[in-house]
């Protein structure tokens, strides 16, 4: 996802600025706690706030007939106006999170009779419509990124966002979000991608030399050993560390991506291209899990993916669209079809290591393909957030796994240390 994209382009109503204008003024000259209680009386309790004629304001954006369409894309720029702000001063941080909290506190619909009850009642209407919208699900899960910063003390799965910067870009970012916005979560998601390469390597430094530094002493030193950055066992790290890291030239998935490109790439045609993709692909799953279905169903998809090009000679576009559309079949299709069968019974029969490598050789034909891979996990991300984390071990086991072939194929890390920890 291009994190610096501009925002959704709407229509800005004279009232919407006014209110926008209000709380950037106030912003500058209000501390995080009195502009969380401005907020609150604007948006959730929906009267006596101090200013009738931004109260009026959003009483008029409220009686629109489009409301129920638009509002939600002005309560998120509201929210943004405060956020943003914060999030240039660290020690505002809590702010944040306090101000997405209060949308767990909107009201039932105001008495009868009551000052301005018809006003209210249509705003709260409103907010709790708000609940059910993608920018809703984007500012929780921004706070939390925030609260938790993928504490493994959590019990759902979506407190875990921050351990995988990947998503980022595709979780913590809706439709209409500022450019400002989407800054802040490139920044975000840099730094903590490098947190987690720092973190990798210092592992593996030890585990380089852990056993260097036991033959010397004759001691184990493992109680000195910096912690594993995943939620992988020891074992499991190690193991996929091996799977996916090495770079030796002429060893691992790099040379084998590297290969078929040479062998099998843009010198072809489209339709022979697909069928060497299928060999790519199938080579190294266990034939006997292969012949079942699996096999069949992966020749079926290549076969009806873009079929009017098969005499076309192969290029960017068809890499990119192939490989797009196997990650809707491998993983999971869409939000709207949100089933992911096939993807679940490679994780069952080839275990998680070779289906992530599945997916890891796909990333490395083309490195522009390597966003529409971590949008798929992003929607079952999403589709799983709410689930209790021991409920989806099969997912978190993915999505750490992912984490660790990215960046060993894609981050900064020391590619010594990777041949290295491979010999070990």
């Amino acid at each position: 996802m291009d994190l610096s994209k501009g925002p959704y382009q709407r229509f800005i109503t004279a009232d919407e600025q006014l209110i926008y204008n209000h709380l950037l003024w106030w912003i500058e000259r209000e501390s995080p706690e009195q502009m969380l209680c401005r907020f609150k009386s604007l948006f959730i309790d929906g009267y006596h706030y101090p200013d009738a004629e931004i109260s009026k304001a959003l009483d008029k954006i409220t009686a629109l007939p489009n409301a129920s369409d638009e509002f939600r894309f002005i309560v998120n720029r509201c929210c943004h106006i405060l956020i943003n702000r914060w999030q240039l001063r660290s020690h505002n941080s809590a702010a944040i999170t306090q101000l997405i909290d209060l949308f767990q506190a909107v009201p039932d619909a105001p008495v009868a009779g009551m000052w301005r009850h018809h006003y209210v009642r249509r705003l709260r209407e409103l907010m709790r419509q708000f609940l059910q919208t993608e920018q809703y699900y984007t500012l929780r899960r921004l706070a939390e990124l925030i609260r938790s910063t993928g504490s493994t003390n959590s019990r759902l799965l979506g407190t875990l966002i921050g351990r995988y910067p990947y998503l980022y870009g595709h979780c913590l970012i809706s439709e209409d979000s500022s450019r400002e916005h989407r800054r802040t979560v490139r920044h975000i998601q840099t730094s903590a991608q490098s947190n987690f390469e720092i973190a990798l390597s210092k592992y593996l430094t030890v585990q380089v030399r852990a056993p260097q530094r036991q033959a010397q002493t004759g001691t184990n030193s493992r109680s000195r050993q910096p912690l594993n950055p995943t939620l992988l066992s020891d074992r499991a790290l190690n193991q996929a560390i091996k799977h996916y890291g090495p770079v030796v030239p002429g060893q691992g998935y790099r040379h084998l991506a590297q290969t078929f490109m040479a062998r099998s790439g843009y010198a072809q045609s489209y339709g022979a291209f697909k069928k060497d993709l299928y060999h790519y692909l199938t080579d190294g799953i266990d034939p006997g899990y292969g012949k079942r279905q699996f096999n069949a169903q992966l020749c079926r998809q290549l076969e009806a993916t873009l079929p009017e090009s098969d005499f076309a000679l192969v290029d960017d576009f068809l890499v990119v669209r192939t490989c797009s559309y196997l990650f809707n079949f491998l993983v999971v299709d869409g939000p709207k079809n949100p089933q992911h069968f096939v993807f679940v019974d490679l994780f069952n029969n080839i275990g998680p290591v070779l289906t992530m490598g599945l997916l890891l050789k796909l990333v490395l034909l083309c490195r522009r393909v390597r966003p529409y891979l971590e949008r798929r996990f992003s929607i079952l991300f999403n589709h799983y957030e709410t689930h209790r984390r021991d409920t989806v071990s099969w997912l978190v086991h993915a999505l750490e796994l992912l984490n660790v072939a990215l960046t060993t194929n894609f981050g900064k890390i020391d590619t010594s240390l990777l041949v290295l920890a491979q010999s070990a």
